[in-house]
Formats: structure tokens, sequence, C-alpha cells
């Protein structure tokens, strides 16, 4: 009976003492998982941090060839231009050679009137634009008043003269016409106000 009972006992705390193990496992496990999970994201994170620096030293060399691009594109943008004016510059060389050899004005002047529609044609091809600025209406915008003069014939602020050509690059104003403007005769004014005046 005796030995029973101690079998019992020793049996219950062998059975206590495996269930405390397990329990230990149980504890453990968990542990051990979220050590592994932590592993895991850790490699993650090293990866991610190798892969933004490469993206970012990417970045960088990108911008760099395009800063480089954009110089060399400056740098040669007007090449095509250039070479369309050259033809210009050998034909006024040449309208000044024949000027010193011979005497006929006309023709000389045929030629240079000649070049210079062919340079305006080029130049419209490019976007370079002129335009007329005579007989139009003052604008700020596209007219610098060089000075003013009276003009009975025609409205107030009315374009009289152009002493120098406006030019626009793709409709953006790059030199506004230099220009004389109207403006009424002071005395046609008081003449006016006098009339004014009598007639109140």
């Amino acid at each position: 009976m005796e030995r029973d009972k101690n079998f019992k006992e020793v049996n219950k705390k062998e059975k206590e003492k495996k269930q405390d193990m397990k329990n230990e496992e149980k504890k453990e496990a968990p542990t051990a998982s979220l050590e592994k999970e932590l592993e895991e994201k850790e490699k993650e994170l090293a990866e991610c941090k190798d892969k933004m620096l490469r993206l970012a030293a990417e970045l960088e060399n990108f911008k760099k060839r395009v800063e480089r691009e954009k110089m060399e594109h400056m740098k040669f943008a007007l090449e095509e231009f250039a070479k369309e004016l050259l033809p210009f510059l050998d034909n006024l060389e040449r309208a000044i050679s024949v000027a010193k050899e011979t005497k006929d004005m006309e023709k000389m002047i045929e030629g240079i009137e000649l070049t210079l529609s062919g340079y305006f044609k080029t130049l419209e091809r490019f976007g370079l634009k002129t335009f007329v600025a005579e007989g139009k209406r003052f604008d700020p915008n596209f007219h610098e008043a060089l000075s003013v003069e009276e003009n009975p014939d025609v409205e107030e602020n009315t374009v009289l003269k152009e002493l120098l050509r406006g030019y626009t690059l793709h409709d953006r104003v790059i030199r506004p016409a230099l220009v004389v403007v109207s403006k009424k005769n002071q005395s046609e004014d008081k003449k006016e106000g006098g009339q004014e005046e009598s007639n109140a």
C-alpha cells in the first residue's frame, strides 16, 4: 500500500516534471520563432538598405549624365543654326569684293537685297520673326517709344515711324520695335477745351 502510494507520488512528480518541461518548451518555441523572424527582418532591412544605396548611386549618376548631356546640347544647339547662316556671310563678303572691283551699285544692291531676303527666311524657319509696327496702335509689349510727334491726321498713340525693327522668337518678344508715337495737337486740345467751356 505504502509502495503504491510512493509509486503514485513518483509518477505524479514525473508527470508534473514532464508538464513543466512541455511548458518550458512552449515558452521557448515562441521566443525561438520571434528570434528567427527578427533575423529575417534584419536581413530584409540590410537588403533594402543596400538596394536604396545602389538606387541613390544610380540616381546621382543619372543626374550627372543628364547635366553633362544638357551642357553638350547647349554647346552645340546653335550648330545647325550657325551652318544655315554661313552662306549669307559668304554672300556679303562676295558683295563687298564686287563693290571694290566694280561701280555697278544697282547689281550690288540687288545682291544684298537677295541675301537679306534669304537671311530673313532662314531666321523664320528657326522661329525668329519680325513684326510690323508702323500704323499700329502703340503697345508697350511690342514697342518702345523713342519720341512722340504731333500729327492731326492719325489717332493718338499710333506708331508713326519704325526706327528699329522688333523681333519675336517663337511668339515671344526678344526685342521691341523702336518707334515714334503720335500725340494730339495741343492747339486742337485747347480749342476743344475752349468749346467745351463755352458750351458749359
